[in-house]
């Protein structure tokens, strides 16, 4: 069973970075982190679950106007893990930030819109003065 694990969130003031981590691990035999497509979610209490970016077991990267240019997904295979780095942050950041994966070999689909099969538990992220 896949698991992933969220790390990096804390307290950071308007205009400051974060580098949100999402280690991968339970893989079957001959897999990695390389053969899943991955996304990053955010939620807030009231508002629906917000698609943040992705990236596809062929490198392919999208992200939601919200955060474009600002946010920047990567993955490390050796290290199975995935990042998304988080610059000029503002208040309207602040939410619980998910990692999300579906085994989806060599595929260029990279989407925020579809099912994941996979969850992190979520870490949390405030932006504040």
């Amino acid at each position: 069973q896949l698991q992933l694990v969220e790390s990096g969130g804390g307290l950071v003031q308007p205009g400051g970075s974060l580098r949100l981590s999402c280690a991968a691990s339970g893989f079957r035999v001959g897999y990695n982190v390389g053969f899943y497509a991955t996304a990053w979610f955010r939620q807030v209490p009231g508002k629906e679950r917000e698609g943040i970016s992705c990236i596809s077991t062929t490198g392919k990267t999208n992200y939601a106007d919200s955060v474009k240019d600002r946010f920047t997904v990567s993955r490390d295979v050796r290290k199975n893990t995935v990042y998304l780095q988080m610059n000029s942050l503002q208040p309207d950041d602040t939410a619980v930030y998910y990692c999300a994966a579906n085994l989806n070999p060599r595929s260029p689909i990279c989407s925020t819109l579809v099912p994941y099969n996979y969850w992190g538990q979520g870490t949390q992220v405030t932006v504040s003065s």
